[in-house]
């Protein structure tokens, strides 16, 4: 679960990622809930946030900068784009990125 919650935060703090496929479809579900806590806003939706990522500046920024970003959209705030398979272990590599 560390994994993951620190792929989240740095999904957040680079706007994309490059890894592996299964981490990014699990990743993708977990960025997509804390982005709709960032356009809920109020304070309970914030301490949520708080305890899922670990860095307290991107809380901020999933607030302020995101949460903008996303006001209009109902979902879907991330995509997966393939990106082949890693040459060590032939592992299917994908960038996850949020959406513009």
């Amino acid at each position: 679960m560390a994994l993951y919650r620190n792929l989240v935060t740095d999904l957040i703090r680079h706007e994309k990622l490059q890894t592996t496929e299964p981490k990014a479809k699990e990743v993708k579900s977990m960025a997509e809930r804390v982005i709709t806590l960032g356009k809920k806003g109020n304070l309970h939706a914030r301490r949520q946030a708080l305890a899922f990522l670990y860095d307290v500046k991107m809380v901020d920024k999933l607030f302020h900068v995101l949460a903008q970003r996303y006001s209009e959209r109902p979902g879907g705030y991330t995509r997966i784009v393939k990106l082949g398979t890693r040459k060590g272990d032939a592992a299917p590599l994908v960038q996850l990125e949020l959406v513009p």
